[in-house]
């Protein structure tokens, strides 16, 4: 039985592509990085299920950090931060909140992937409640940034 080139695939890649993965890579920059094609990468992903779990499981943590940043942004957040000054000579260090207050932009891409009959870009006319959205939609893009 004829038999194909050896793989160049290593168990320890598990971790490389999960870390990489975190980082938001995509397959074509996975393959770059392992120094293969993309139909290697796709090989791989079908043969080592351990490979597979690890590109799953990284690219599903970077898109959940993604989504959370981007839920803080589009409702506003607080987080704890340091202002420093200069006190006849000495730094003082005072703890403070620092505030962000709700982006527009932020949650109208949440909502517009979220619920998209509701919020897409172009409304068709059925009704009461999408005749309302476009208005929402089209104030919301004369917001300033």
């Amino acid at each position: 039985m004829a038999q194909g080139r050896p793989t160049d695939y290593k168990p320890e890649y598990d971790e490389l592509a999960y870390n990489y993965c975190l980082l938001g890579a995509i397959d074509d920059e996975l393959a770059s990085f392992f120094g293969v094609s993309k139909q290697t990468i796709n090989t791989w992903k079908k043969k080592y299920p351990s490979f597979l779990d690890s590109l799953k499981k990284g690219k599903a943590q970077a898109d959940a950090k993604v989504a959370r940043s981007l839920f803080e942004r589009a409702c506003g957040y607080s987080h704890p931060a340091d202002k420093i000054f200069n006190d006849n000579g000495e730094p003082l260090i005072v703890p403070t909140i620092k505030h962000y207050p709700p982006d527009t932009a932020a949650g109208f891409i949440w909502l517009k992937n979220r619920q998209p009959e509701k919020w897409r870009d172009k409304q068709e006319e059925q009704g009461t409640v999408d005749d309302l959205s476009s208005a929402i939609s089209k104030l919301i893009d004369r917001l300033p940034n």
